[in-house]
């Protein structure tokens, strides 16, 4: 049996890799951090209470992927480079990934997800925690702008698919063109993830302090302007379509009034950015940069001080604290 390659053993990783394995795939686990590579071995991956799945575990530095490979790329942005230097032309790598990376383009057209769930691993363990429900959006990425191997293509992304639902984990949907998803999940996450950071917040308090609340929904309103001036396409990941928030964003006490509709849901979540700061390293390039470069001469007051602020506090290891919010004011 062919395995499945998974790299990066965290929240979405482990989330795929456990669907995979339930389904009777043989799943291999790709992971740099030795801490999580040992447990792996000993308890195989988990999934909130469900029973421990088997799964094999290799350190990153003996992983040598055949050729023809399907490999799941569910690291952070900035590893990418290494583990793409590991990869022959003919491997079928599926990233899962919130951000933009050039690096990725090179390969041309392939097969891409986004999810629109949340999943949260332990830290140094293989047993995540999925705190927000909501599907994988599996479908084509258009490097080009022309698909290439249609037929092989389709094949794989209802293969896969099929696999993925039977444990039920999450929805598993395939879509004709992932950017529109993508683009949906990158104007939420380009607005939570430096705001959440900066300040030190959990995804709850991001929607009930005040401060930080105002400039979230203002980030919000930059990065859905930002996409629409664009052109590019939207599609509905969660509750509403873009268009929707938007709308909803022009009236303060409707947007309020959700926001603390939400606030339940997200106490004692984190944003992935959130430990990645501390570390002075985040995705804010293929976050807020990517938008940024996106508007081109288009004016994105908030998203240039947003980036400035986050690239700083990485350089200057400035400790994450609500004041620090005080400079992206745009009042």
């Amino acid at each position: 049996m062919e395995p499945f390659y998974i790299v990066g053993a965290g929240g979405i990783g482990c989330a795929i890799g456990y669907a995979l394995s339930t389904s009777g795939s043989r799943v291999i686990f790709v992971e740099a951090q030795p801490e999580k590579v040992r447990w792996g071995r000993r308890h195989g991956v988990r999934v909130d209470r469900r029973p421990p799945q088997r799964a094999e575990f290799v350190p990153f530095d003996e992983w040598a992927p055949a050729p023809e490979a399907t490999v799941f790329l569910c690291t952070k942005c900035y590893d990418n480079a290494a583990v793409l230097a590991r990869l022959s032309p003919s491997v079928n790598l599926i990233p899962v990934q919130n951000g933009f990376d050039a690096k990725l383009d090179v390969r041309g057209d392939h097969l891409e997800g986004i999810a629109s769930f949340v999943s949260e691993c332990s830290p140094y363990t293989a047993h995540t925690q999925i705190t927000r429900g909501g599907r994988l959006h599996l479908g084509m990425r258009r490097v080009n702008g022309v698909i290439g191997k249609p037929r092989e293509c389709e094949n794989q992304v209802v293969r896969i698919v099929a696999l993925l639902s039977r444990s039920r984990l999450f929805g598993t949907r395939q879509v004709p063109d992932i950017l529109p998803y993508k683009h949906t999940k990158l104007l939420y996450n380009a607005a939570i993830g430096p705001i959440a950071a900066a300040a030190g917040l959990d995804n709850g308090q991001l929607l009930s302090v005040p401060k930080a609340r105002h400039l979230f929904f203002e980030l919000l309103r930059e990065n859905y302007t930002i996409l629409r001036d664009g052109g590019i396409r939207l599609e509905t990941i969660g509750p509403f379509h873009p268009d929707t928030v938007h709308r909803i964003l022009r009236r303060r006490w409707l947007a309020g009034a959700l926001a603390w509709a939400f606030y339940p849901s997200l106490r004692g979540s984190y944003c992935s950015m959130n430990g990645d700061l501390l570390q002075g390293r985040t995705e804010i390039d293929n976050y807020n940069r990517y938008l940024i470069e996106l508007a081109g001469d288009r004016p994105c007051p908030l998203n240039r001080r947003t980036y400035a602020l986050i690239r700083r506090m990485e350089r200057e290891h400035i400790s994450p604290c609500v004041s620090v919010l005080d400079g992206l004011s745009m009042e």
